[in-house]
């Protein structure tokens, strides 16, 4: 089976363009050769590839007819990934809340509805010349 129909069928990635595009971005490898979208996969292959800021390997123990669902993907692959990288991703998603908390930067309309509550109306200065009659 291919190498990119294979990593879509195990559902790493939604579409089989997406992974011919991270095999042509060199992400893709298999037994440490950089792999073309058509490189035939087999079992006891080894891939890896970079996907959400972490390289994840995995290694090949079965070929699916066609894709699988979600239960099923572990019986042709087994996740050879280290623990720390999956770490590595919750720090990295930590320290972006750190330089941007949610729902700051513009207002939402609720949070504006709030500040106009919360704020005087400001009133426009009448002209000395213009008084009512």
């Amino acid at each position: 089976m291919r190498i990119d129909k294979y990593l879509w069928c195990m559902r790493y990635y939604k579409t089989r363009n997406m992974v011919t595009e991270a095999c042509k971005k060199n992400h893709v490898t298999v037994n440490g050769l950089v792999a073309k979208p058509s490189k035939e996969v087999f079992p006891t292959d080894k891939i890896t590839f970079r996907k959400d800021q972490i390289t994840q390997i995995i290694t090949v123990l079965d070929i699916p007819e066609n894709r699988v669902g979600a239960k099923l993907v572990d019986i042709y692959r087994r996740n050879d990934t280290p623990a720390e990288a999956y770490q590595h991703l919750e720090l990295l998603k930590l320290s972006k809340e750190h330089y941007r908390k949610n729902g700051t930067g513009r207002p939402t309309k609720k949070d504006r509805r709030d500040i106009d509550e919360f704020l005087p109306s400001p009133t426009l200065p009448e002209e000395e010349g213009d008084e009512p009659s």
